[in-house]
C-alpha cells in the first residue's frame, strides 16, 4: 500500500482495526502475563545456581592464583639469597665442600642397591630388616655430614637453608598454577552457561514487562477507539483531540504540520 492509498483509507476502517486489535490483547495479555511469570518463575532458581557456581569456581581460580603469586615471591627472594650464598662460598672456596657431586652419587648408588635387593631377592625377615636398618644409617650419615659443613660454614648454612625453601616453593608455585588452569577450565562452561541464563532471564523480563504495560493500556486504548468510532473525529465535544485536523490541512492545500514546525523553527533562528 502506498502513501496515497494509504490516505484514503477511511478513519473508520482504521479504528475499527486498532479496536480489534486491542480488544484482542486485552484477552490474550492475561495468559502472556501468566506464561511469563511462570518461566520467569522457573529461570530464577537456575540463574542462582549458576551464579553461585560460576563464583565458587572463581574463588578456586583466585585462590590458587593467591598461593601461586605467594609462592613464587618467595622463591625469586630466595633465588636472590642463593645466588648471593653461592658467590660468596665461591669467593671463600666453600663451594668444593657444598654437598659434592661424588657424595650425592655414592649415596645414591647404595640407596638403590639396597631397593634392588629388597625388591628382587628372596630375603628372609631378619635379613630384610637387615637391609632397611643399613638404608636408614646412610640417610642418617648424609645428613650428619650435611649439618657438619653447616655447623663450619654460616654461609653454607644460609645457603643450604635458602635453596631449601625457594625449590619448595617453585614446586608450590607449579602445584597451584596447575591447580588454577584446571579450576579456569571448569570455570568456562560455567561462565557461559551462566550468561545465557541470564541473557534468557532478562529477556523474558523484558517481554514480561512489556505485556503488562500493553495490558494496563489496553483498557484506556478500547475506550478511545469505541468513543471515535461512535462519536467521530472531527471535533473534541468528547474530549477527543481532533485526529483528522492535519490530513484535512494537507489536503486542501496546506503545509503539512512537519514543513510547519520547519518553518517555525527557520523564523525563529532567524529572529
Amino acid at each position: 500500500m502506498d502513501v496515497q492509498q494509504l490516505m484514503e483509507v477511511k478513519p473508520e476502517v482504521l479504528a475499527e482495526g486498532l479496536l480489534v486489535r486491542w480488544k484482542a490483547l486485552e484477552e490474550q495479555l492475561p495468559n502472556v502475563i501468566r506464561n511469563l511469570e511462570a518461566e520467569e518463575e522457573a529461570l530464577a532458581p537456575k540463574v542462582k545456581r549458576a551464579v553461585e557456581a560460576h563464583a565458587t569456581a572463581n574463588n578456586v581460580v583466585a585462590t590458587n592464583k593467591q598461593k601461586r603469586n605467594t609462592a613464587q615471591t618467595l622463591a625469586r627472594e630466595k633465588l636472590v639469597e642463593v645466588r648471593e650464598s653461592i658467590d660468596t662460598l665461591s669467593k671463600t672456596g666453600g663451594m668444593i665442600n657444598l654437598d659434592p657431586e661424588w657424595k650425592k652419587m655414592k649415596l645414591l648408588e647404595e640407596l638403590e642397591n639396597i631397593e634392588s635387593t629388597i625388591e628382587t631377592s628372596a630375603l628372609d625377615h631378619k635379613e630384610e630388616g637387615r637391609l632397611i636398618s643399613k638404608r636408614r644409617k646412610l640417610i642418617e650419615q648424609n645428613e650428619k655430614w650435611l649439618k657438619e659443613r653447616r655447623a663450619s660454614n654460616p654461609e653454607m648454612s644460609n645457603y643450604l637453608d635458602s635453596r631449601k625453601i625457594m625449590v619448595a616453593n617453585f614446586k608450590a608455585s607449579e602445584t597451584a598454577h596447575s591447580k588454577m588452569m584446571k579450576a579456569v577450565e571448569k570455570a568456562q562452561p560455567l561462565y557461559e552457561k551462566m550468561v545465557s541464563l541470564k541473557t534468557e532471564i532478562r529477556d523474558t523480563r523484558r517481554q514480561l514487562d512489556r505485556a503488562k504495560e500493553l495490558y494496563s493500556q489496553s483498557s484506556d486504548a478500547i475506550a478511545l477507539w469505541e468513543g471515535k468510532i461512535s462519536s467521530g473525529f472531527g471535533d473534541g465535544v468528547n474530549g477527543f483531540d481532533d485526529l483528522l485536523i492535519d490530513m484535512n490541512r494537507v489536503l486542501s492545500g496546506g503545509a503539512s504540520s512537519f514543513a510547519m514546525r520547519k518553518g517555525k523553527k527557520r523564523k525563529e533562528e532567524e529572529e
